[in-house]
């Protein structure tokens, strides 16, 4: 397997998955083209299994950090200061065998893009989530098969997404430490800051499974607050346009709202709703502050 013509870092931010995260290790030492670091952000030590990071075919280590997917991540960049492009990945994200590679060549052929998201053959996070096993079995029946386009996008998506280092060294560009734990929206926030330096793309030849699983997730009171309150914040500092902030929080409570009566199994609903109305109050007291949820249940 090559090294390839870049220096190309993995990294992962991860708290309570480590039997899932030990899976997404080994479907990622499949890769035609190993990562030339592979570095793991976890909450705690039994968050990781140190003996899937032995088994790996590359350089890989661990950094710890605090609580929070933004202040993990920025903890991986610190890390892979030499490295030409960083990719995150979920804890519970399965990649197709040659996406790596691919990525390199999208990165080489391209200057002009700072970043990029993949194609994803399956998101259980939108619905109940998947199984490993199912993961699996959706890679192994459709990593050959889809779609070779460069498409311009608004954001990448934080289940799968690469950055050049460079514009974000440059510029000292770190994710917001403001957004606490699940750190929602994030990804759209880096994404438009890092933008201003180049062209931000979905790659559809990039594809793989976001298992969705459900284990270590924010409770529904605090993402249904952050459903509100996040936009708001985003659209103050300028990462986010007022019609799309407008869209997302429409669209969230008038879900949270419509099934609180029959909602899915999987999604705490009146938890969400509750959420969202104490988000609202607090903009109307003037209160716009993420980092509110550590203090609600």
């Amino acid at each position: 397997m090559s090294s390839g013509t870049l220096n190309i870092a993995v990294g992962i931010a991860t708290t309570g998955r480590r039997d899932v995260l030990a899976r997404t290790i080994s479907v990622l030492a499949a890769q035609t083209r190993l990562p030339n670091r592979l570095v793991i952000c976890p909450v705690k030590d039994v968050d990781v299994d140190e003996a899937s990071l032995h088994d790996f075919p590359g350089p890989a280590l661990i950094v710890r950090g605090p609580i929070g997917l933004p202040a993990q991540r920025n903890k991986i960049i610190s890390a892979i200061a030499d490295a030409d492009v960083i990719a995150f990945f979920d804890d519970d994200f399965f990649v197709d065998r040659h996406y790596i590679e691919r990525l390199e060549e999208i990165f080489v052929a391209n200057p002009d893009i700072v970043g990029l998201t993949g194609a994803l053959i399956a998101d259980g996070a939108q619905g109940p989530g998947l199984t490993v096993e199912q993961g699996l079995e959706l890679i192994r029946t459709n990593c050959d098969h889809g779609s070779d386009e460069i498409i311009d996008g608004y954001g990448a998506y934080g289940c799968n997404m690469a950055f050049r280092m460079k514009p974000i060294l440059d510029h000292n560009l770190r994710f917001d430490e403001i957004l606490p734990l699940y750190g929602w929206q994030e990804d759209i926030d880096f994404s438009m800051r890092i933008c201003r330096h180049g062209r931000i793309v979905k790659a559809t030849s990039l594809r793989g499974v976001h298992l969705g699983i459900k284990a270590g997730r924010t409770s529904g009171v605090r993402f249904g607050y952050s459903q509100m309150i996040n936009p708001i914040y985003l659209v103050r500092k300028g990462s986010m346009s007022r019609r799309h902030a407008a869209k997302l929080m429409l669209r969230n409570i008038a879900a949270n709202l419509a099934r609180s009566l029959f909602p899915e199994p999987w999604v705490d609903r009146k938890g969400r709703l509750r959420g969202n109305i104490l988000a609202l109050l607090d903009v109307l007291r003037g209160v716009i502050a993420p980092g509110r949820i550590l203090e609600i249940d």
